[in-house]
């Protein structure tokens, strides 16, 4: 069957059916792209039917076993390219290749538009090459550089669509990009990766038009972006925060605080909203993650089983907890909290989980309005600042 055109054709209307069914897929054309694009072209080391099912497939790892090139599934795919709104006759460039998603860009873009992939990695570009070549899209530019610093030479952009984490926006990005032009980035703020459709307007900075929460490899070169990490207990508890923050080793000692907020969630629930907003309020937010062997020795008890969002001030530590909700499938969120000011912090961190209850779940994400750094005149609101812009979420 996997030399049959007709098994992947029908393979792929499945998908777009699968993707439509979920909401990742809303507009004729992208869909008509994704009929089209033959996925098993450019990953032809697994099984076809592997090709089109909505999961991501892996491609390359590094030496010590993380992975560094993949082709990204579908779902959030779909999702992106209906963010950036791509039209007949665009210049798009893509920052992260794999090859599939620049097809898809061709197939929206046409034959009077442009588009450019690029790729720090000589493996990724040259399998990038050669599959596009073997699926018919040899017009498509595919470009060995560091994807921070863009394309000058295609330049200027409609689109920019980046398909690696980044924990910035480059300059690079937004000098090549066309007036009233748009920028999809799945951009990690605060332990949290959300694919932003930004605008660029008149006065340089950028605003978002809509956020998905999402999960891509991380950029290489000299955009990768690692962070700080502070270890609590040896390696089975540490905190990780961004590089803008400086947070010190907390103590667990002594016996926990805890403090119930009769917020309940459902099992299935995310908490990715919450915890942007206890990043929003609180300048020492980090994520804390826990050993299995910590969680069972009760070092910690966190609401999800490898850790979650916490808030360090000094040598207290508050973290978010869960108990059994009064139904089987709700939880009940908490705090618990060590150290000299664990009373305080415990209550401080309780009352924004039910502010967050009462004023913003169930909301869309805030607007991420987004300007160079060294920006004096910023917005009102709690400032996230990267090597090479101030990110700001307006909750209002």
């Amino acid at each position: 069957m996997n030399g049959d055109p007709r098994y992947a054709e029908a393979l792929r209307a499945g998908l777009v059916d699968v993707l439509r069914s979920q909401g990742a897929l809303s507009s004729d054309r992208v869909a008509a792209a994704f009929r089209v694009v033959p996925r098993h072209v450019f990953v032809p080391d697994v099984p076809i039917e592997v090709a089109y099912a909505d999961d991501v497939v892996l491609m390359k790892r590094d030496d010590e076993g993380v992975a560094i090139s993949s082709v990204s599934q579908p779902a959030i795919v779909a999702v992106m390219l209906e963010q950036a709104g791509i039209e007949p006759g665009h210049r798009v460039l893509e920052i992260g290749s794999g090859g599939y998603n620049a097809a898809l860009l061709s197939e929206l873009v046409g034959a009077d538009g442009e588009v450019t992939t690029i790729d720090i990695d000589p493996e990724v570009t040259e399998r990038a090459s050669a599959t596009l070549r073997a699926a018919g899209y040899e017009a498509v530019r595919v470009v060995r550089t560091d994807g921070v610093e863009g394309w000058d030479a295609g330049a200027p952009y409609d689109r920019i669509v980046v398909t690696v984490t980044a924990g910035d926006i480059a300059p690079a990005w937004i000098d090549q990009l066309a007036p009233a032009g748009r920028i999809v980035v799945p951009l990690r703020i605060r332990g949290q990766t959300r694919s932003l459709a930004l605008d660029l307007q008149s006065d340089g900075s950028l605003r978002s038009r809509s956020s998905v929460n999402c999960g891509f490899v991380s950029m290489q070169g000299a955009g990768a972006e690692h962070g700080r990490v502070v270890p609590v207990v040896d390696d089975d508890v540490v905190l990780r925060m961004d590089s803008d923050q400086t947070i010190g080793k907390p103590s667990l000692d002594g016996p926990a605080v805890v403090r119930w907020t009769r917020v309940l969630l459902d099992r299935e629930e995310p908490f990715c909203q919450l915890d942007l907003w206890l990043a929003s309020v609180f300048e020492q937010y980090c994520v804390m993650s826990a050993s299995r062997a910590a969680v069972k020795k009760r070092l910690v008890r966190p609401a999800l089983r490898w850790g979650g969002a916490a808030v360090v001030r000094g040598e207290t530590i508050a973290y978010l907890a869960s108990q059994a909700g009064p139904k089987r499938d709700l939880v009940e969120l908490g705090v618990r909290a060590h150290g000299p000011a664990a009373v305080l912090l415990a209550e401080e961190v309780a009352e924004q989980i039910r502010a967050w209850d009462a004023v913003q779940r169930g909301r869309p994400d805030p607007v991420f309005l987004i300007h160079p750094a060294g920006t004096t005149d910023l917005p009102d609101g709690p400032h996230f600042r990267t090597r090479n812009c101030v990110v700001t979420p307006r909750w209002d």
